[in-house]
């Protein structure tokens, strides 16, 4: 069975950075591209940051410009999102996807599978 598990958020003051991880049981994770996407209460899922099953490509978002980036490592089956200079506004619970694709696409309904999520708040 395909999980994938995200770790690394809490509780960060505005300004801040926090590390997200994303760890995939996938046998073949190098087939996938992987997307991070974020969801606040009462809003609808958001792309964040996605790469390329090579990591060679990355794709952002606005709301991601200039302070996230993000990784991964085929040889341990794990993506990093390295997020700074936080805002509140970034607060939200953020899921890692999977989809069999070159490049990662913003759309949530196109990945395959996806964890459980991880809460990330940020404080003022």
């Amino acid at each position: 069975q395909v999980q994938l598990v995200e770790s690394g958020g809490g509780f960060v003051q505005a300004g801040g950075s926090l590390r997200l991880s994303c760890a995939a049981s996938l046998y073949t994770f190098g087939r996938y591209s992987i997307g991070w996407f974020r969801q606040a209460p009462g809003k609808e899922r958001e792309y964040v940051l996605g790469i390329s099953r090579t990591g060679g490509t990355t794709i952002d978002s606005d709301s991601a410009k200039g302070r996230f980036t993000i990784s991964r490592d085929n040889a341990k089956n794990t993506v990093s999102l390295q997020m700074n200079n936080l805002k509140p506004e970034d607060t939200a619970v953020y899921y890692c996807a999977a989809i069999a694709a070159l490049i990662p696409r913003k759309v949530p309904d196109s990945y395959d599978y996806w964890g459980q999520g991880t809460q990330v708040t940020v404080f003022s």
